[in-house]
């Protein structure tokens, strides 16, 4: 496989055309390789238009999925970014490459334990990996500038939207399949939250995550 013919057309083939256009985010899907974050017996498979099984019941987001949360988020030189969900680590190094410092984690330690191998390939150094269950919230570390979940929530969990600074922001996949959607959730300066819907989307459900519809005896 032609890698660099293949990363070309991933993202004039199918990024674009989904309405990723910012020059920033094109960059980084040019310049970090998906396929060091793909398992080795998928890795042809690096630039599909397809979830990637990468164990534990998880997947790798399909490319054009993973762009546009990015550019969603829109993360800025010396922001403070949390992501929940570090998966592969593939978005963990598109975030990176944006300049911002990044915090992520991930519930299981195998998966976290690949992606800081690939990460630590690359020399990427201003990320720091955690391992625990943050399907409820995060308690370390200060208000983050910018937050995302990378795997679906039934209800954004309130600890998150009280985690996050002024002027920053939340970029998540909130509701049940087949009904799903990605909402940016944006604190103002006098600390009201406004949610913009962004658009349809389907994602894994995240572990653990509170669902406030089921009921529990």
């Amino acid at each position: 496989m032609n890698i660099q013919h293949a990363r070309f057309n991933m993202i004039e083939q199918q990024i674009r055309p989904w309405g990723v256009l910012d020059s920033n985010v094109l960059s980084a899907l040019e310049e970090v390789p998906r396929e060091a974050f793909v398992p080795p017996e998928f890795r042809h498979l690096a630039f599909a238009d397809i979830e990637i099984p990468i164990g534990r019941g998880q997947t790798m987001m399909e490319p054009k999925l993973s762009a546009r949360l990015f550019q969603a988020l829109a993360p800025q030189p010396g922001e403070k970014i949390l992501e929940i969900g570090t998966g592969s680590g593939y978005v963990t190094a598109l975030l990176a490459h944006a300049g911002a410092t990044i915090t992520t984690v991930e519930i299981y330690p195998e998966l976290l334990e690949s992606a800081a191998a690939a990460l630590g390939v690359l020399g990427v150094d201003n990320v720091s990996l955690e391992a625990g269950d943050a399907s409820t919230g995060w308690p370390k570390g200060d208000a983050w500038d910018g937050i995302l979940l990378t795997a679906s929530v039934p209800q954004l969990p309130a600890a998150f939207a009280e985690s996050v600074a002024p002027e920053g922001r939340i970029i998540a996949v909130i509701g049940k399949a087949p009904a799903m959607e990605a909402v940016r959730i944006e604190r103002d300066g006098a600390g009201s939250l406004l949610t913009t819907s962004l658009f349809d989307a389907q994602l894994p459900p995240m572990v653990n995550a509170p669902d406030p519809h089921v009921f529990q005896l």
